[in-house]
């Protein structure tokens, strides 16, 4: 497996990584990490990629990532790369999955702080909240591209199938 860091984000790129590292070894994985800090890098980080024949990538929380979903999927396919990201449209821009915290769920959250800290109450004074809510997208055209056969259990688990 593969993960795809940005390095120019320091902090995300380390907090990923060592998250990522730490389930690779649970599950007896080898991880290897791959850099790109602008689209132009991503060429480069699909032929790393290709070379470690690497049976998956997962591509970091990062904003460069989420802007390019559509570049990076395309590369996924054209390398026939199983990828998975954490937000739905890396999934509707042709990738192979996407599986994370739901945006409506991380809104929500958003908006209590907000409410909070405008009826008076000191932001330090908050508790951490993460959100409970998970979503999974799989793009079957994809998953067809790539040869996979996404099990029933797995598809009747997905918020959204994406043909």
């Amino acid at each position: 497996m593969a993960l795809l860091v940005n390095p120019a984000n320091p902090t995300l790129a380390e907090i990923n990584s060592k998250e990522l590292q730490e389930a690779a070894r649970a599950l007896g994985l080898e991880l290897h990490i791959l850099n790109a800090s602008t689209e132009r890098d991503f060429d480069g980080a699909f032929a790393k990629l290709i070379q470690l024949r690497a049976g998956g990538l997962v591509i970091g929380i990062d904003t460069l990532f989420t802007s390019r979903s559509e570049q990076l999927a395309a590369l996924a396919i054209r390398h026939g790369v199983p990828t998975i990201h954490y937000n739905r449209e890396f999934a509707v821009a042709g990738g192979l999955l996407s599986y994370g915290a739901g945006s409506t769920d991380a809104y929500r959250l958003a908006g209590n702080y907000t409410g909070r800290v405008l009826r008076g109450d000191k932001p330090t004074d908050l508790p951490i909240q993460q959100g409970t809510k998970v979503e999974l997208f799989i793009n079957l055209k994809t998953a067809k591209a790539l040869g996979i056969t996404i099990p029933n259990a797995i598809e009747g688990r997905a918020d959204e199938l994406i043909e």
